[in-house]
């Protein structure tokens, strides 16, 4: 039997699922057809399609999506599966730990001895406040339990909200202001 020129033409192919499909020229790829082996001009096309991707509350940097059999595709290999890698975006409040949110709070030196309360807005919208009775040194940190990040693995549960203080010491004082701290005190 005798090899036939290359010719070019079209296959038609239907598209299903939105995958990419051979179609057009490309690749020379021996085929059979009606019973003659020709050379067979083929390509693969581009097409669209749209992904959903439902984040969960409360998904960590890292955690992986897979659409299997969605990614690349090559002439007589199997299609590549497409994976998403979710990653957080940094928030101006709060900053997370594992399934802690914490966020950092500054209070006077007077608050801190006298004590104070902290107002925050939840990341779904709801208004905390917190009374601080206790006195605060430099690194206390106050833990509001089931305020942190949703636990996907444990639907209902969170982690907790940590609110790390840092005290704000005044500059200078005048000489009468060291004598009254001084006298109240008791040094």
């Amino acid at each position: 039997m005798e090899m036939m020129n290359d010719e070019d033409y079209d296959l038609k192919l239907e598209i299903k699922e939105g995958k990419r499909r051979e179609a057009g020229k490309g690749w020379n790829l021996l085929k059979r057809m009606r019973g003659e082996e020709k050379w067979r001009e083929r390509k693969l096309v581009s097409e669209t399609e749209i992904l959903t991707i439902n984040v969960k509350p409360g998904w960590k940097k890292g955690t992986k999506i897979t659409f299997p059999d969605k990614g690349n595709e090559q002439l007589n290999q199997l299609p590549a599966d497409l994976v998403f890698v979710i990653d957080e975006k940094p928030h101006e409040v709060y900053k997370r730990d594992g399934n802690d949110l914490i966020v950092n709070h500054k209070v006077s030196l007077v608050e801190a001895l006298a004590g104070t309360a902290v107002n925050l807005t939840t990341l779904d919208g709801r208004s905390l406040t917190m009374q601080v009775t206790d006195i605060v040194s430099p690194g206390y940190e106050l833990v509001i339990a089931k305020e942190g990040m949703p636990i996907t693995k444990e639907p209902g549960k969170k982690g907790n909200l940590r609110i790390k203080f840092e005290v704000k010491f005044p500059a200078r004082l005048m000489a009468d202001q060291r004598a009254g701290i001084k006298h109240i005190l008791g040094g």
